[in-house]
């Protein structure tokens, strides 16, 4: 396909920076258009992973991985998908938004094609790997297409609502994936993804974002950053992923992997922080108001894999699979929709900070309400407290991706690549963070007390007596020999010992989340008073003052 011929841009139509599309005055019917397809891109993006990830242990069995392998497919999607931005926003700067879109959302449909033709193990990470990278632009494609659809006096709205809607896929996901594989076929999960994917596509051409201008971005060292900084993460994502699966002091790999990323990432930062023009600005990513962001928001993701980790993997553990907790995640997503919408509608410049902390807040008052489980426990016993933390999630994020664009345009357009890479590095690697740790710290607690409840069985007590004979009663019908009933009914038992164990240590995991949001919660107002006595002004104030002054000039 030709290029179209330039197109001269209005002074106000200008794109932000070359890349991104032009901001023309849109009659609303298109406005509503651009509305509609950058919702269709956002949860085509994401719901390729997340179906995956809902349904790994199906997915597992299907293709007969083992635990140590079906990991790896997280990781290989984890892996292209944190690193895709550090080249993907220069390509769109130097070869224009038109290819991008064309060519990401064509990776996306053959990648998501291939899956129905992949049987084995390699292919499957090659796959996963692919999906990574596409899903990496429809990510960026979401919030061109949401930011297009707003006026100008609410072109943030576009942004706070693209960087949001991919979060919705994961509970989307575990409320379709029932439906999708009433048939035992996984196929059904792909051929849905699938054509969500030629829907997008087909909605994209017939709808196509403005032009943008476009500037010659790669240098030669931007390869050597990507050569260090890429491989560098995809070992620690590698650690991470299979730290808690293969065990952190079981396998030398892991310690040698965690040595070399650190080398590695070492090094990819040294580099640019010698550049003239680097891909990632470590000086300004390293003053403190940058710095402070980035600990904030990976601290508070780490704290939201309490949803992806802690109370699916409990009800996992009381016998629960995605048929029984439809319900819980429809009012997931629900609460999540409304917390997107009071990020968009309560926006206040002049504490646009205030938020996060109530997140924090709700987050710390649905762990500690979820930290009561017992064996009765059911989906419906976290309906408050899972919709609290899901209008919890998209209410820190939209609000943190708002405090860093804003800090970002106050320093110069020149630092958007860096804050990009970094904030989709800090969520990533924040909720890989959060389930590594918080599945370590499980396993620690469930071996605790299982020990424990064990050294209180002894096989003179009549009440264990009585229930090793009641789980033999259970099975008398099917089995004759009397003392196999008898091992039985003992295996019956340490299994229920296993079961009440890992119930005690998701509680545990519960709690700890609750105190470490606590502690944010304290942190978080720690920082708010010192922003106050260094009369630090908002970044959303400074930047309408600046923007004031622009136009008071032109004027």
């Amino acid at each position: 396909m030709a290029d179209r011929p330039a197109y001269i841009f209005k002074p106000h139509e200008r794109p932000t920076l070359p890349g991104s599309p032009a901001n023309p005055d849109h009659p609303t019917p298109r406005r509503r258009l651009y509305f509609a397809i950058g919702c269709l891109v956002g949860i085509t993006g994401g719901l390729g992973n997340a179906l995956v990830t809902v349904n790994l242990g199906f997915a597992q069995g299907t293709l007969g991985l083992n635990s140590d392998e079906a990991a790896w497919l997280t990781a290989a999607y984890f892996m292209t998908n944190v690193t895709g931005n550090l080249l993907l926003v220069k390509y769109r700067q130097q070869f224009g938004i038109q290819p991008f879109i064309r060519y990401m959302l064509a990776a996306y449909a053959l990648t998501t094609f291939a899956h129905l033709f992949v049987h084995d193990f390699w292919t499957s990470v090659a796959v996963r790997a692919a999906s990574g990278i596409a899903a990496s632009g429809l990510s960026t494609l979401t919030v061109l297409y949401l930011s297009q659809a707003m006026p100008a006096p609410k072109r943030l709205a576009g942004i706070m609502l693209g960087i949001s809607i991919p979060q919705l896929a994961t509970p989307l996901a575990r409320m379709l994936s029932p439906s999708l594989l009433t048939t035992g076929d996984w196929h059904m999960l792909y051929w849905f993804e699938l054509g969500l994917a030629l829907a997008t596509l087909a909605a994209v051409l017939a709808l196509p974002l403005p032009p943008s201008e476009r500037t010659k971005a790669f240098e030669k060292l931007d390869f050597l950053t990507f050569f260090l900084l890429a491989p560098g993460l995809w070992l620690l994502i590698a650690v991470l992923t299979q730290g808690r699966v293969q065990w952190w002091l079981e396998r030398p790999w892991i310690g040698i992997a965690l040595a070399a990323s650190t080398a590695l990432i070492a090094a990819a930062l040294v580099v640019e922080h010698r550049r003239a023009n680097p891909l990632i600005n470590t000086r300004w990513l390293g003053t403190r108001e940058i710095m402070r962001l980035m600990a904030v928001a990976a601290s508070v993701r780490i704290l939201l894999s309490e949803q992806a980790f802690g109370s699916v993997g409990l009800l996992n553990v009381l016998g629960m699979i995605n048929d029984q907790m439809v319900m819980l995640n429809l009012i997931i997503v629900v609460a999540s929709i409304a917390g997107m919408a009071t990020a968009v509608l309560t926006i206040r410049p002049d504490n646009i900070s205030r938020p996060i902390t109530i997140a924090v807040i709700l987050i710390m008052v649905g762990a500690l309400m979820d930290s009561d489980a017992t064996n009765l426990t059911r989906p419906s016993s976290f309906y408050l407290s899972q919709a609290l933390i899901g209008f919890a999630s998209l209410l820190f994020m939209a609000q943190a991706m708002v405090i860093g664009i804003a800090r970002t345009l106050l320093a110069g357009t020149r630092n958007f690549i860096s804050f990009i890479v970094l904030f989709s590095i800090s969520q990533s690697m924040g909720g890989l963070i959060g389930s590594a740790f918080l599945g370590t710290f499980q396993v620690v607690r469930e071996k605790y007390h299982s020990h424990e409840l064990v050294q209180a069985l002894v096989a003179s007590d009549p009440q264990v007596v009585a229930r090793i004979k009641a789980g033999s009663a259970a099975i008398s019908g099917v089995v004759g020999d009397p003392a196999l009933r008898s091992a039985e009914g003992a295996a019956l038992l340490a299994r229920a010992v296993s079961r009440e164990a890992n119930i005690l240590a998701f509680n545990d995991v519960f709690l700890l989340v609750g105190i470490l949001a606590a502690g944010a919660v304290v942190w978080s107002y720690l920082i708010r008073l010192g922003i106050k006595r260094r009369g630090e002004p908002s970044p959303l104030i400074e930047l309408q003052r600046r923007a004031a002054a622009g136009n008071a000039r032109n004027d």
